[in-house]
């Protein structure tokens, strides 16, 4: 079974892109962020024609996740049970279902903005949130995992150079706690193998070549129980996706299980 995550920065411009790699990747499940369109608007007849069922949860402007699968599409959860409001609104960066013999979120962690911005605060309640959500799945004896884009690289080596990013948001102390304590619900990162470099980078900048000079971060994550875990036979970032014209500025993480 084909699990894999990606922040495809828009569907609407990312579609031919994506129709293309979900038939050449041989995915069973994708997990998708920042869909910047409506649930309403969302291609879910071109999916269809591929054999991917779709669960949305979209309302337009910067945000959004879906979960496609061709095993299955159960118990559908939009949003983050007891997750909290960014000026009054719940955003739509959560959501989750069974898929097959897997039981899989899709989230869109808070950017954060600025240390010092309001964002921030609101980004880290996020995480407590998602900790609280996710505790009873964790423990369970299926395979479990929340991918996404957690806007947060774990450690110093998930940045290409740690020092430009001093005091800003992705590293800092606080939002580095904040994912650990996923470990507290029975969590644990799935590192993708490295393949053409020591850091399996997951973001790239558009501007100033950030992924020609490989200038990258890992953010694009998978956190999985021990079932999830211990049938993870092969894990990594198809980097071949970033490449060209219309590409994202991320690039899926793809993880296969021997369930």
């Amino acid at each position: 079974m084909r699990i894999a995550t990606w922040n495809v920065n828009s569907i609407t411009a990312r579609l031919p892109r994506l129709l293309a790699w979900l038939e050449s990747s041989g995915t069973d499940v994708l997990c998708i962020q920042e869909t910047k369109t409506t649930a309403e608007q969302f291609p879910a007849a071109e999916l269809r024609e591929l054999g991917y069922e779709s669960a949305v949860n979209a309302t337009g402007r910067w945000n959004g996740v879906a979960l496609l699968s061709k095993v299955g599409l159960e118990d559908v959860t939009i949003g983050l049970p007891g997750g909290p409001d960014y000026e009054g609104v719940q955003e739509p960066r959560a959501i989750s279902a069974t898929c097959g013999p897997a039981r899989v979120w899709s989230v869109y962690v808070p950017n954060g903005r600025e240390v010092d911005h309001a964002h921030y605060g609101y980004k880290l309640r996020w995480f407590e949130a998602l900790k609280a959500a996710v505790a009873s799945d964790a423990a369970g004896p299926r395979p479990f995992a929340v991918l996404g884009d957690f806007n947060v690289a774990p450690t110093d080596a998930d940045v290409w150079d740690p020092a430009l990013f001093e005091g800003a948001t992705h590293v800092t102390p606080a939002e580095r706690a904040a994912l650990e304590a996923l470990r507290e619900a029975g969590l644990s990162d799935i590192v993708p193998r490295p393949l053409k470099y020591d850091h399996p980078f997951t973001y790239w900048d558009y501007r100033q070549l950030g992924f020609p000079k490989n200038r990258g971060m890992r953010i694009d994550l998978v956190y999985g129980n021990e079932a999830f875990a211990k049938a993870v036979s092969d894990s990594y970032v198809d980097r071949e996706e970033r490449k060209g014209k219309g590409a994202s500025d991320h690039a899926p993480v793809v993880v296969d299980l021997e369930v």
